[in-house]
C-alpha cells in the first residue's frame, strides 16, 4: 500500500513538473519570438531613416549638379548585364562638367588603362521632376570630344538607389548604370585616362 500510494504521489509530482517546464518553455519561446519581431521592427526603422536620409542627400546634391551614380551593374543595350566595381564604373556631375567611366576585367579595349573607357563632356539641357512617389527623373545633355549622349537618370523615391540610361547620339548602343547616387564630396571613385 505504501508502495502504490508513493509511486502515485511521484507520478502526480512528475506530471506537474513538466507541465510546469512545458509552460516556462513555451513562455520563453513566445518570449523569444516578441523579442525578435520588436528588433526586427526597430532595424527596418533604423534602415528607413537612413535611406530617408541618404534619398535627401542625393536630391540635394542633383538639385546643386554635384553628384555621382556609383554603378553596382552595367546594362548594355543587347541585353547583357555585367556586375562592376562601383569605384572605377560611375556617371558623374560637377561644376558642369559630366564624365561617364566604364572599367571591366579582361576588357581588351582600354584606353583608360581601367579596362575601359572614360569620356568627358559639359552639360546642357538640364530638366528634373518629381512624382507623387518622390521618384526623381533628371536628364540632361552631355557633349564633349568623345561623347554626344543623353543621359537620363531615375532616382528611387526614398533611397538614394539611381539607375541612368545614357544614350549615344550617333548610335544605338545604349547603356544603363544601376547603383547608389551620392554627392560628389562623398563619392570615393578613381577616374582613369579620359578621353
Amino acid at each position: 500500500m505504501k508502495k502504490s500510494l508513493f509511486l502515485t504521489l511521484l507520478a502526480t509530482l512528475l506530471f506537474s513538473t513538466s507541465s510546469f517546464a512545458q509552460s516556462t518553455r513555451s513562455e520563453r519561446e513566445q518570449a523569444w519570438r516578441a523579442n525578435r519581431e520588436r528588433q526586427r521592427a526597430l532595424e527596418q526603422q533604423a534602415e528607413m531613416h537612413q535611406d530617408s536620409i541618404a534619398y535627401q542627400a542625393a536630391l540635394s546634391a542633383i538639385k546643386t549638379g554635384s553628384w555621382v551614380l556609383e554603378a553596382n551593374n552595367v546594362n548594355f543595350f543587347n541585353g547583357i548585364t555585367r556586375f562592376v566595381s562601383s569605384g572605377t564604373n560611375y556617371i558623374s556631375c560637377n561644376a558642369g562638367q559630366g564624365v561617364v567611366q566604364t572599367a571591366f576585367n579582361n576588357f581588351v579595349y582600354s584606353p583608360n588603362g581601367l579596362g575601359g573607357v572614360t569620356v568627358q563632356g559639359f552639360i546642357s539641357g538640364e530638366r528634373t521632376s518629381i512624382d507623387r512617389d518622390g521618384n526623381v527623373y533628371y536628364s540632361f545633355s552631355i557633349q564633349g570630344t568623345a561623347i554626344s549622349a543623353t543621359v537620363e537618370l531615375t532616382l528611387t523615391g526614398g533611397t538614394n538607389q539611381a539607375s541612368a540610361t545614357v544614350n549615344p547620339n550617333f548610335s544605338g548602343r545604349s547603356m544603363t548604370f544601376d547603383g547608389y547616387l551620392v554627392p560628389y564630396s562623398q563619392s570615393s571613385v578613381f577616374e582613369g585616362i579620359a578621353q
